[in-house]
């Protein structure tokens, strides 16, 4: 071989190299292009779903915000309800404490007075305010 072939060769090879070199570089560069727009595209998807979470994210701490509201209100009322119990109770403890002193009185009158035959034994004749009244037309009937 000569060496003007050996040259042209080396020329040769020299040129495909650069080609694919150059051919390597094109596609390098469209593949970052197009990955530069996907990536574009992601982000607006981002933007886009980003203030979709974002008005969720509104909607939730509303919702939160409305149900610290209503347990506030029903501890309120939880208390206020408390509250009328132990007054309820109170009222009862001495309505019952009074009926019980009414009841020592009736009994002291029942025993100081003289027409009252047998203190312990109650006149059919006088009601007695602690049993239930019945109709007249209601009284046991003997066959």
């Amino acid at each position: 071989m000569s060496t003007s072939s050996i040259i042209w060769i080396i020329v040769a090879v020299v040129v495909v190299i650069a080609i694919v070199a150059a051919l390597l570089w094109v596609a390098r560069n469209r593949r970052d292009e197009r990955r530069h727009i996907e990536a574009e595209q992601i982000r607006e998807d981002v933007a886009d779903k980003s203030l979709q979470v974002g008005e969720r994210e509104a909607r939730a701490e509303e919702t939160a915000a409305k149900a610290r509201m209503v347990k506030a209100e029903a501890d309120a009322k939880a208390a206020e309800a408390s509250a009328l119990q132990h007054h309820a109770a109170q009222h009862r403890k001495e309505a019952t404490s009074s009926r019980e002193e009414l009841n020592q009185q009736r009994d002291h009158a029942d025993t100081i007075d003289p027409k009252v035959p047998n203190p312990k034994v109650p006149d059919p004749k006088v009601p007695n305010p602690e049993e239930p009244r019945s109709a007249p037309d209601q009284s046991p009937r003997n066959p």
